[in-house]
């Protein structure tokens, strides 16, 4: 393998994360958030999903491949039978005859166990994707599930602000009538209802499209989950702390970088087959048969007709093809190497900003929550100071659409810390369990 350089630990690791994750703990990391509902979506995507299953086919090609490279290794035996009747002159004769034909390429140079090794690391790589292709799945589940929770509740949000600001609106339509106010005051009340109310069909229309995705996520037609996600529900949150492997332990979790090391070895494995393709190839070949004129004396008095050939083939002038290919399976090789030490930074980037990622939003939302209390606060005192004639309309107006902006920040914030958790446990190579 490449040699990179794998730092011994986070350096976005604080928050109060341990060490000592394994495979285990993370294969079902989604039962950590205690949701029931999401558990079945992500299972139900694992098992029902196009990506999923289109995986699991290419497994099955791989696997099926090397059972077609190591028949090669074994000698192949046939059988044949043929009748023929020939008319020469005034006579007319038959033959029948009935045998069996081997043959065997003894793998001298090793061309054909390379083979054998190359596409049996070509379906380590295929399971190794089919992981990949379910620690996706398994995260982009959850962010849309909790996507769409962050949905339901900033529509609650908007509902209730928009009853608030309904009644304010009515109060200051019974003040215009009593010649308390004027009526510019009222329109002001109208123009905050209505933009409030604006909001109300794009958050619906989100919530239909959040509905449909993970409807076809889980391998079923858009609007199958209308029903089961129609109720709102607060959006989940892990009930455990998270602990973090080292760097290193990441990697080896990680089924894209298990893919690119099978890779490796299987470029290396074609590498040693067009080596041996360029020293001389055997093969023994035998045939064994009887025959006779008629179709009884087959197994009686016909004739046995038996043949052994040994042959050797020795490449001598090909142009250079030979070498050439030589050279072209190390430069797939080197891409290989290359490829792999990509996966490897780009692994442990998507660690490090998960982990960066989480602590800021996390920061975000204590602030966020405590302005949305103050803010809460500042909008009951406003409106009753109004009802006092104490203030003008202005500051109940700039008071709620605090209030409506500061948990509106809370809501997509928190839906936010949950989503990073997620993209944590991706990173981190969570959500599938090595084979025994």
């Amino acid at each position: 393998m490449p040699a990179v350089a794998v730092p011994p630990a986070w350096s976005a690791g604080g928050n109060g994360t341990a060490q000592g994750a394994t495979a285990t703990s993370l294969a079902q990391w989604w039962q950590r958030f205690d949701d029931a509902v999401l558990t079945t979506l992500v299972e139900q995507a694992l098992r029902a999903n196009t990506s999923v299953r289109t995986a699991q086919a290419s497994l099955q090609q791989a696997r099926a491949q090397v059972d077609v490279q190591s028949a090669g290794l074994l000698p192949s035996v046939g059988a044949s039978a043929s009748a023929q009747r020939s008319r020469a002159s005034n006579s007319t004769g038959n033959t029948f005859q009935a045998g069996f034909d081997a043959s065997w390429e003894p793998d001298v140079f090793g061309r054909l166990r390379s083979g054998v090794n190359a596409s049996e690391a070509d379906a380590r790589a295929a399971e190794a994707s089919l992981a990949d292709v379910q620690v996706s799945l398994a995260a982009e589940v959850a962010v849309n599930y909790i996507e769409l929770r962050g949905l339901q509740q900033r529509l609650a949000i908007a509902r209730s602000n928009l009853a608030s600001q309904q009644e304010t609106l009515q109060l200051t339509q019974w003040r215009l009538q009593a010649g308390l106010t004027t009526s510019l005051v009222t329109e002001q009340a109208r123009a905050a209802v209505e933009q409030t109310a604006a909001q109300i069909p794009s958050l619906e229309a989100s919530l239909a499209q959040s509905r449909y995705s993970l409807a076809v996520l889980t391998g079923q037609v858009p609007g199958a989950l209308d029903a089961t996600l129609a109720a709102s529900a607060p959006v989940p949150q892990p009930t455990t702390e998270l602990a973090l492997a080292i760097p290193a332990e990441t990697l080896r979790q990680r089924p894209d970088v298990r893919a690119a090391e099978q890779r490796i070895a299987a470029a290396l494995a074609r590498v040693s087959q067009a080596d041996a393709a360029r020293y001389p190839s055997f093969s023994l070949g035998g045939s064994l048969g009887l025959r006779a004129l008629t179709l009884g004396a087959l197994s009686g008095g016909s004739a046995v007709t038996s043949a052994l050939l040994g042959s050797v083939s020795i490449p001598l002038l090909d142009g250079g093809a030979a070498r050439a290919q030589v050279r072209v399976q190390s430069a797939a090789l080197e891409q290989a190497r290359v490829a792999y030490e990509s996966t490897v930074l780009t692994a442990l980037q998507d660690v490090e900003n998960a982990l960066v990622a989480l602590r800021g939003d996390r920061e975000k939302l204590e602030r966020l929550t405590a302005a949305a209390d103050a803010a809460r606060n500042a909008a009951l005192l406003a409106q009753q100071r109004y009802s006092s004639g104490l203030i003008d309309f202005q500051a109940v107006l700039e008071t709620q659409r605090t209030l409506l902006s500061t948990q509106e920040s809370v809501a997509t914030t928190t839906a936010a810390v949950a989503a990073d958790h997620v993209r944590l446990y991706k990173a981190l190579g969570g959500g599938w369990q090595p084979a025994p």
